[in-house]
């Protein structure tokens, strides 16, 4: 994506972080297991442009889309050794493309099946496919009871197909109360491979688990994992995070070895004095209680940062705090500067990340604004600049 050489605010990705996260999750998983780095939502709103070279230069061989869009967003960054898997939608063009660049994607219905092979056989060249099985998530996915059909479908057109995979997707692997159902879709999933070893149909892979998968069930590691949060820096929750770093047997608590990548900021574009007894802002949701000195961030709903951080949001400029004061605008905010007489117009703020030995962190950001850190790191505009650090 061609973006201004100019922006109200950049997200910076720190190539250490990466590195580093990558590391932990390569020691944690085996180096017999294949690490899909998963960069569905524009790489959890890190940038796919940006983050593909950089995972690459990781160690990261195999990435994980939702799309063909996304896969082709991928392809159009990465080296031509680099394997790309699509998990979700292949419109008819996308499909064709998929199968002349060696793109592979899940197959879960017969549908999607007889049109793979269809269009294999009219282009002269097997289509790569992951064949997902239903076990328990009831979202997509052939049922063990279809799998004698499927089977024979498969042998029937070998020359037409390259079995990469044979795959599914856990219901709720990052919270216990879901241990039973997750445990039952293992199960089914182990059915689904002694049919496939029975009928002497080998696939490349078989893959399950996604991050909170691969941390609270090592069995489901298996040949590749999908991660995808983890490698971000973030825990896919507190269960998942207390599981892995919590004290057992009275062992001392390990420190969180992941680090987080992204970095939020912006500027001040201007500073002023505001009279005691004046409202600030649109309207009268903040009334200065005193004189005040007010900055001006040219950041607004419009860039990401949620309108219901208005009279609650917290930003850093310096080594100083700074709250939000009044409505946040479609594009900027304004902050209470009264207590720091030096900050100055150029001054950087950062509203997600560190400086110094203060945060303002995902977790909390995505908490005032009542947003998973999912759906907040997602969300980020596609047009706020992605800029690599060390």
């Amino acid at each position: 994506m061609n973006q201004a050489p100019f922006s109200t605010s950049c997200i910076q990705i720190s190539t250490a972080a990466i590195r580093s996260n990558i590391h932990f999750l390569r020691k944690t998983m085996g180096n017999k297991v294949c690490l899909s780095s998963v960069v569905k939502g524009n790489a959890y709103g890190h940038g796919i442009s940006t983050y593909v070279p950089l995972a690459e230069a990781a160690g990261v061989t195999h990435f994980s889309v939702f799309s063909d869009e996304e896969a082709w967003q991928v392809k159009a960054v990465c080296r031509p050794s680099t394997e790309v898997m699509i998990m979700g939608q292949v419109s008819d063009s996308g499909l064709d493309w998929a199968i002349k660049n060696d793109v592979s994607f899940f197959v879960f219905d017969f549908a999607r099946l007889d049109k793979t092979i269809a269009r294999a056989r009219f282009l002269g060249k097997a289509a790569r496919i992951h064949l997902e099985i239903e076990t328990g998530m009831n979202r997509t996915g052939f049922q063990l009871t279809a799998l004698p059909t499927l089977l024979a479908l498969l042998k029937q057109n070998k020359t037409h197909l390259v079995l990469e995979g044979l795959c599914t997707h856990y219901a709720g692997a990052e919270s216990i109360t879901n241990f039973v159902r997750v445990k039952q879709q293992i199960e089914q999933f182990k059915l689904a491979q002694a049919q496939f070893k029975q009928a002497r149909l080998k696939v490349r892979r078989h893959h399950t688990a996604c991050s909170a998968a691969a941390l609270m069930y090592p069995e489901t590691r298996m040949d590749m994992v999908r991660i995808g949060i983890l490698q971000y820096g973030f825990w896919p929750s507190p269960e998942v995070k207390l599981r892995f770093l919590g004290p057992l047997e009275g062992a001392k608590t390990k420190a969180d070895p992941l680090k987080r990548c992204m970095r939020w900021t912006s500027e001040v574009m201007s500073v002023q004095e505001v009279a005691a007894g004046e409202f600030i802002g649109y309207g009268t949701h903040y009334l200065a209680q005193k004189k005040m000195r007010v900055a001006t961030v040219p950041v607004g709903y419009s860039h990401g940062y949620a309108r219901s951080l208005s009279n609650q949001g917290r930003v850093l400029i310096g080594s100083h705090e700074a709250a939000v004061i009044g409505v946040v605008n479609m594009s900027l905010m304004l902050v209470d500067v009264t207590a720091h007489k030096h900050i100055q117009i150029g001054d950087e703020v950062v509203l997600i990340g560190k400086n110094g030995k203060k945060a303002i962190t995902v977790a909390s950001f995505g908490e005032l604004s009542h947003q998973l850190n999912y759906e907040l790191l997602t969300r980020m505009p596609l047009n706020i600049a992605r800029k690599p650090v060390a």
